[in-house]
């Protein structure tokens, strides 16, 4: 039961997300208003959910705190099938609700390449870009000596924003596979598409193993009710599901 209750809140925030997000694409909205519909969709249900999944909403958040062993497998792969499919039914949603003209236009809202971005320089900027958001999940949400766990939500989607500020007219940004994949699915738009895979986990766990080792060896445990207590206690042993 509890793992259903978490994967819920990751289905939901998931599916929020690539509805919102990719929503915003679609609707013919400009890089600040794309930048600012995927990074307050997620301080709001980070805010809103954070307290019972932790708030990840992205597999490349999931994998770090997995690498990190912050989560067990068990439940890794739970969130894992409930942010792809949360993405899914956010952009079967969208493709029923907009006309072809629109959703053969915008790929619902696929990430891309642009045309003067190599596939090299594309990687780069989503690994780092996806780095730069699990630093700071780790930073506002895990560290149990911050003092920013309250307004983790805040934190995390203006790390979005700015992300997509940046990198939005180069690789999309998406900086999660299930953003993603929702959209690659069910536009059939797979073009450069496992880039939008490798780069995330790969800049994730790159950065959950930093602040890990760098700041989070030897912390003390967070108190019981924070954000980050609901993901560790499980961690100890799949008993605790």
């Amino acid at each position: 039961m509890d793992a259903f209750r978490r994967a819920t809140a990751e289905l939901v925030g998931a599916f929020a997300l690539t509805f919102i997000g990719a929503g915003a694409i679609m609707t013919g909205a400009d890089l600040v208003g794309i930048a600012l519909a995927h990074g307050l969709v997620i301080a709001v249900m980070v805010s809103a959910v954070g307290h019972i999944s932790g708030g990840h909403f992205n597999p490349a958040v999931t994998f770090g705190f997995l690498i990190t062993r912050r989560i067990t497998v068990f439940l890794a792969v739970v969130y894992w099938v409930a942010q792809l499919l949360g993405a899914l039914i956010g952009a079967l949603l969208l493709l029923w609700i907009y006309p072809d003209r629109i959703t053969d236009a915008t790929n619902l809202g696929a990430p891309a390449l642009a045309e003067e971005i190599s596939v090299g320089a594309g990687f780069a900027v989503e690994l780092i870009l996806t780095f730069l958001l699990v630093w700071v999940i780790f930073a506002t949400a895990a560290d149990p000596r911050g003092s920013f766990v309250a307004i983790a939500g805040l934190a995390i989607g203006l790390t979005i924003t700015l992300d997509i500020l940046m990198g939005g007219p180069l690789t999309g940004a998406a900086m999660n596979p299930s953003r993603a994949f929702g959209p690659q699915l069910v536009a059939n738009a797979w073009a450069d598409g496992w880039l939008w895979y490798v780069a995330p986990l790969l800049g994730g766990g790159l950065a959950a193993l930093a602040y890990e080792h760098v700041y989070l060896r030897g912390a003390e445990v967070p108190p019981a009710g924070t954000v980050e207590s609901e993901i560790a206690e499980p961690a100890v042993g799949e008993e605790a599901l």
